[in-house]
């Protein structure tokens, strides 16, 4: 298994754990993660509302990198990955788009052909490498622990484009989840939206949004959240101070982990390499395991 990794430009730019994570356990699993050389933001969201062509031709110069060293693309950003496979689905179907793009390409030597895929990482844990191997390197399983999946819209909408999970009950992350010997608790709220990318037009909206989603998580007496989408992680994670403040509530919310993060850990790996004291929600009572 070896991959053109493209962490996108949140991972690169504040959620650094998410990287460390990521590189860290899968070296362990045998994927190879082949930095690729002169990458840009995959266009999405700014472009993709700005300049839709933009967009396009950014997703195709990036997969064309990819396809120059013969490699599939992994994604780690549910946004980052809906942005390659939306852009695939409409070069494929329009032969002048894909013509002035290539066009645009030619100036660098490159061109796409799309004959690569776009392997989201939930995608890699849960297809590729498996439940069964995942479960094979567990030294400390997390037995003990109650945890809720949070997938993250674009992991499973729209539903008309090719998604990572299934768009009716997307299951695969809570299935990773009891690979690790923890409980993934099931709960109304699974589906609703983080509100991450409404957060730079109406902050307050999307905090409420966030909140809610936590609160009902804490209600029931889940250890903790788990996602694989480092936009859904930055405002659950990164913005519950502004929530209890927003909310006037005083008490912390659930701590907040990339799945990478809980596959290190329940490897045995040191806290530091897995990006873990980069988490700004109360994580530490959960580390002691």
């Amino acid at each position: 298994m070896r991959y053109a990794f493209f962490p996108g430009c949140l991972v690169q730019t504040e959620q650094y754990g998410y990287e460390l994570s990521v590189r860290e356990v899968m070296s362990r699993l045998g994927a190879e993660l082949v930095d690729l050389e002169g990458a840009s933001c995959c266009g999405y969201p700014s472009y993709s509302i700005t300049s839709p062509l933009m967009w396009t031709y950014l997703t195709a110069r990036n997969t064309a990198l990819a396809e120059r060293q013969g490699l599939d693309i992994l994604t780690i950003c549910n946004n980052c990955n809906l942005s390659f496979c939306e852009n695939r689905e409409k070069l494929e179907k329009d032969g002048v788009i894909r013509d002035t793009i290539n066009q645009a390409l030619s100036q660098e030597g490159l061109e796409y052909r799309g004959d690569g895929k776009v392997v989201h990482m939930l995608e890699l844990l849960h297809d590729e490498i498996g439940l069964e191997e995942i479960a094979g390197k567990i030294v400390k399983p997390l037995n003990s622990l109650r945890l809720a999946a949070h997938p993250g819209c674009h992991s499973f909408r729209p539903s008309k484009i090719k998604r990572p999970d299934y768009a009716e009950v997307p299951g695969k992350l809570d299935e990773l989840i009891r690979a690790l010997g923890a409980e993934s608790h099931d709960y109304p709220e699974k589906l609703n939206c983080c509100g991450s990318l409404i957060s730079g037009a109406v902050k307050e909206a999307a905090l409420k949004l966030a909140s809610s989603k936590l609160r009902a998580v804490k209600e029931r007496g889940v250890d903790g959240l788990v996602t694989l989408c480092p936009y859904c992680f930055k405002i659950l994670d990164g913005e519950q101070a502004g929530m209890r403040e927003l909310m006037r509530d005083e008490n912390p919310g659930p701590p907040v982990f990339y799945y990478t993060q809980l596959l290190g850990l329940s490897m045995g790996l040191a806290t530091e390499k897995l990006g873990l004291n980069l988490n700004l929600s109360p994580v530490d009572g959960l580390l002691q395991i």
